[in-house]
């Protein structure tokens, strides 16, 4: 065989390789799937939030922590700098609160992610949340002051296995699980690569200032992570394997698989009702147009709720969906009161009664 019909042989190959990739990544995406839109009464967009609401999380007295401004390569984001917002749902009024900073702190690289809340004995609120200066990834610890709405900086977590962090979930005043969502670090690898390989190469990873360990892998795309009530099981979302993972806490702080639960959306973060157990999921329930980010064709989203997760037969109710004419990219759904609250990766947030 000559050269040039090697060369030829050869590009015909990776040619059908990558298309291959394509396919295949259009079917984990959900490419060819068409929303029918399920939509909940009385459902208002919250002032403030129009910068994206990537994640929320609730106290037991109805406040919410909101992360807003995200900047995620490959996904559609503004120049506003990263934010953090509370909601007092008991108040009428509905309207989130920017929480002031503290001065030692770079506002101007602050990129805010998932969050988790964490409080301890003597009632302090503790926010971790995770942040990517300049692409990469790291952990701020706040506490939350009531009395003047602020947040005091305590310190900044960086590790070699914290390389691409998603979401988090506190377990202590220093102390936390979070999950990597990319196997890379490289931004064209992470971005481009990597969802064409489809590999299960993300992890979590349990971080203490004793002891840093991976601790669960073999996820497509490890997304959300949150606790169980009493703080036995830890759920993780697979984005890309459209499951929520159900994992045992050991005494060393290991996890262990317990099962899976299918979910079919390629969901993002979890919250879970403290009084029920139900688990909460923002979703995409069409990823290509999410990554397409088509202002013509957008993105829609879904919020999907899991009840009796340690049961024999859980249930997996859709309790909203949009086909992106009202709220574009879900990414995160918390209750409290009736009240049900929507974030977005770029778009508004949405809060709807849930009867």
């Amino acid at each position: 065989m000559g050269k040039a019909a090697f060369i030829s042989l050869l590009i015909a190959a990776l040619s059908a390789l990558l298309g291959e990739r394509i396919v295949n990544f259009r079917k984990v995406t959900l490419a060819s799937r068409e929303l029918v839109q399920n939509h909940l009464p009385n459902c208002v967009a919250l002032k403030n939030l129009d910068f994206g609401s990537e994640d929320i999380t609730i106290i037991g007295d109805g406040l919410a922590f909101i992360s807003t401004g995200l900047k995620y390569p490959g996904i559609a984001s503004s120049d506003t700098p990263g934010k953090i917002y509370t909601l007092d749902l008991k108040d009428s009024r509905m309207k989130p609160m920017e929480l002031r900073m503290p001065r030692n702190f770079d506002l101007e690289s602050f990129n805010p992610h998932g969050i988790s809340v964490y409080i301890d004995p003597e009632d302090s609120i503790y926010l971790f949340v995770v942040s990517h200066p300049q692409h990469k990834s790291q952990i701020e610890v706040f506490e939350f002051v009531e009395d003047n709405h602020s947040l005091v900086h305590l310190k900044t977590i960086k590790h070699e296995l914290l390389h691409s962090v998603n979401d988090i979930v506190a377990v202590g005043v220093d102390s936390f699980y979070a999950t990597n969502d990319h196997y890379f670090t490289h931004e064209i690898l992470k971005g481009t690569v990597e969802p064409l390989l489809a590999q299960p190469w993300s992890n979590v990873v349990y971080y203490s200032p004793e002891e840093v360990k991976v601790v669960s892998e073999g996820y497509y795309f490890a997304n959300g992570i949150n606790i169980s009530p009493d703080e036995r099981h830890v759920y993780v979302v697979d984005l890309f394997d459209h499951n929520v993972h159900v994992l045992e806490r050991k005494d060393d702080n290991a996890l262990v698989s317990v099962k899976s639960v299918a979910v079919g959306s390629l969901c993002d973060n979890v919250e879970v009702d403290p009084e029920t157990g139900d688990l909460w999921l923002g979703c995409h329930p069409n990823g290509w147009k999410f990554f397409m980010s088509d202002p013509k064709d957008p993105a829609g989203s879904e919020v999907i709720q899991i009840q009796s997760i340690h049961s024999d037969k859980p249930v997996v109710t859709q309790v909203y969906a949009d086909d992106g004419q009202v709220i574009i990219g879900s990414s995160v759904a918390a209750t409290y009161g009736g009240k049900l609250l929507i974030g977005t990766v770029y778009h508004k947030a949405l809060c709807c009664d849930l009867k």
